[in-house]
């Protein structure tokens, strides 16, 4: 009977160390995450739709990203903001406006500003910040939202990160590394908006939200939905591509 307990108890010890083993790390769910949501590169065709409590726009996005340092973000509608592009080269952002015919250079004091009047902030669309690079992490739990089991991660800044928020929660999907749902917290830990990701279909091995909802938390009936049309994963596009000579011709 003490041999049967012994073992028993190394049987409980072996399957706890393994169930352990198998867990990554905080940082390895967000590098996976991050890595399945854009890939080596990206080319995506967006709707956007802003919604208020007495009216609401569309607008239609194009963009194109290499990997972190790299992105260009075309509006594609209405005709009133058609041809508008900001571009990211590595820490150097710019916005190009041709209805005055000015290439702005956007600051880091900017990116907690609206993008385009949504509720998605200039960061969230140029990719300033790296939620890998720029934050600790903390597996906090597994917790179930909506149907999936998801790992929650709390991210806080680094001392020396130039980043939009006081903190952020993820909840990651166990299974496909998707992100299910954020919470974005300013510098006194209020709570400002959550993203909620819907409709998440599989790209290759990859598996992606293809609806983003942004709730403000403090402004009722008040949201911003980001509908993905196409995504184009892994396509060659060179680092030349962008360039502030493309940002003014490309369509």
């Amino acid at each position: 009977m003490k041999t049967i307990s012994i073992f028993l108890c190394f049987l409980g010890l072996m399957m706890a160390a393994a169930a352990y083993a198998q867990t990554p790390s905080a940082t390895e769910i967000v590098r996976r995450a991050d890595d399945n949501r854009r890939g080596k590169s990206l080319y995506s065709e967006i709707k956007m739709t802003v919604v208020r409590p007495t009216w609401s726009r569309e607008i239609g996005i194009k963009s194109w990203s290499k990997g972190n340092d790299y992105s260009l973000t075309l509006i594609t509608s209405p005709a009133k903001e058609k041809g508008q592009a900001f571009l990211k080269r590595k820490k150097d952002l710019w916005n190009w406006q041709p209805a005055i015919g000015r290439m702005i250079k956007m600051s880091s004091s900017v990116m907690g500003q609206s993008w385009m009047g949504s509720d998605f902030t200039n960061d969230d669309m140029v990719r300033e910040s790296s939620t890998v690079n720029d934050y600790t992490h903390e597996l906090a739990a597994t917790e179930k939202v909506r149907e999936f089991d998801c790992y929650k991660i709390i991210l806080i800044p680094k001392e020396e990160a130039a980043v939009v928020w006081g903190k952020v929660i993820m909840w990651i999907a166990v299974k496909t590394f998707t992100e299910v749902k954020t919470e974005c917290y300013d510098e006194d830990n209020v709570l400002i908006n959550t993203i909620n990701g819907y409709d998440i279909k599989a790209y290759g091995s990859r598996f992606i939200a293809t609806r983003m909802e942004v709730i403000p938390a403090d402004k009722p009936n008040q949201k911003t939905v980001m509908t993905v049309e196409k995504y184009d994963f892994d396509a060659p596009i060179e680092e030349s591509f962008f360039s502030q000579q493309n940002m003014q011709k490309v369509k």
